[in-house]
């Protein structure tokens, strides 16, 4: 039987079997791996934690490695039994902090399977004291500690590891920039920001992917430099940075002070409007459809009617104008002004649907009355005059009468 079919039948028992007895080491290192993922109620089965401790102690490097990730997966009780068998029991006095003791000496071991267990267990425990001994870890021969030392100190959070972090995110090893660059994010503040926009200019996709999400996490801005790192990531070969890019953006937009906010708008309005891939309008549609965060999606709302190109209308359009329905009343006045800003026969389609569906909210179809008052033709015109009589909402008979006056018309 594959161990695909093992583990999708839960049976950790075959897979241990694997793991024990197959004479093929990648083989061996891939049960390693999925016993780490069948863990599902968070207690991790005695035979599974044996099973891989005792494949910690093999020649095989990549199945100690393997097998120190997944028992790092199975929780703390299963990391401590790979330290008690590495290192012996923990002392009796000094709960997590004597135990962080201890691990930070093993960081020194010339063994770089308890190395990286050691880290593992160290990002767990979260005792800042730790943050030292890990920082000057961060320069270990083995580039796999390196990288489980860089995730601990991500988990930890404590500054003081911003500039090694920094350092690292120029690891010869792309695995270890991308777990510095992941920890640097977690870290904020200045230090981190130096970091974040050094990774910006990596070689590899995935460590630019993970700077420019970071850099939309570090809330409140006290200088432009994000912004203008976010505008060049706009031009990234990458889909997924350029895509990143622009919701990272929308992230500092969304945390501005009030004060700054307009001018900021205006800056990121102005990068958006300069992309030359034109892939702004897609990250900016999902927003606005999907972002549970007002702001972010009033922020969309507003760039959706100022960068869309002709080749991007039908997405901007129908995400206009399913946003008219927005519980926040921002939003709606900013898709409605949007879609005015876009205007066009496409405008009038996507509206008067909206302005039909009986099912829809009164004062999304309020709103969609209001734009055809704007944009709107011959059949906008006669759609707002037999509302302007049969609608049984006040206020959407309202808005009709006033779309409709707008438009020239005169109601019967």
């Amino acid at each position: 039987m594959s161990l695909f079919q093992l583990a999708r039948d839960g049976d950790a028992g075959g897979l241990c079997d694997a793991l024990a007895v197959s004479e093929n080491p990648a083989v061996r290192a891939r049960a390693a791996e999925l016993l780490g993922e069948a863990d599902e109620d968070g207690e991790a089965e005695p035979e599974v934690v044996d099973a891989l401790v005792r494949a910690v102690r093999e020649d095989e490097s990549r199945v100690r490695v393997a097998a120190v990730d997944s028992l790092a997966e199975l929780g703390p009780a299963a990391v401590d039994a790979l330290l008690d068998a590495l290192l012996g029991p923990p002392p009796d006095e000094g709960g997590d902090w004597a135990r962080a003791e201890a691990l930070t000496g093993s960081l020194r071991s010339d063994r770089p399977a308890l190395r990286m267990a050691s880290a593992n267990a160290l990002g767990r425990l979260g005792v800042p004291d730790a943050t030292p001994a890990l920082v000057e870890a961060l320069d270990d021969a083995d580039a796999r500690v390196r990288e489980r030392v860089a995730r601990a100190l991500g988990a930890l959070e404590d500054p003081r590891a911003g500039r090694g972090l920094t350092d690292h995110v120029s690891d010869d090893v792309a695995d270890v920039r991308v777990a510095a660059t992941e920890a640097l994010g977690r870290l904020g503040g200045q230090e981190a920001l130096a970091g974040l926009l050094r990774a910006l200019d990596d070689p590899d996709s995935r460590v630019r992917e993970i700077a420019v999400a970071c850099l939309g996490d570090l809330g409140e801005l006290e200088s432009a430099r994000p912004l203008d790192a976010l505008g060049r990531a706009l031009d990234d070969p990458a889909e997924g940075v350029r895509r990143g890019a622009v919701f990272a953006t929308l992230e500092l937009l969304s945390t501005a002070p009030a004060a700054t906010s307009h001018d900021l708008r205006e800056t990121v309005l102005e990068r958006l409007r300069a992309d030359r891939r034109g892939d702004v309008v897609a990250p900016l549609a999902q927003t606005l459809a999907e972002s549970s965060g007002a702001a972010q999606r009033r922020n969309a709302a507003w760039l959706l009617g100022r960068v869309t190109a002709d080749r991007q209308r039908e997405r901007a359009i129908d995400a206009l104008a399913n946003a008219l329905g927005d519980e926040d009343g921002t939003v709606v006045q900013f898709a409605a002004t949007s879609l005015v800003e876009l205007g066009g026969e496409d405008v009038e389609a996507a509206t008067l649907d909206r302005l039909d569906d009986v099912d829809a909210d009164a004062e999304a179809r309020a709103k969609a009355a209001f734009v055809l008052g704007r944009v709107g033709g011959a059949e906008a015109r006669a759609t707002l005059d037999r509302l302007v009589d049969e609608a049984a909402d006040e206020s959407l008979r309202r808005q009709a009468f006033s779309a409709l006056s707008r438009l020239g018309g005169e109601p019967a």
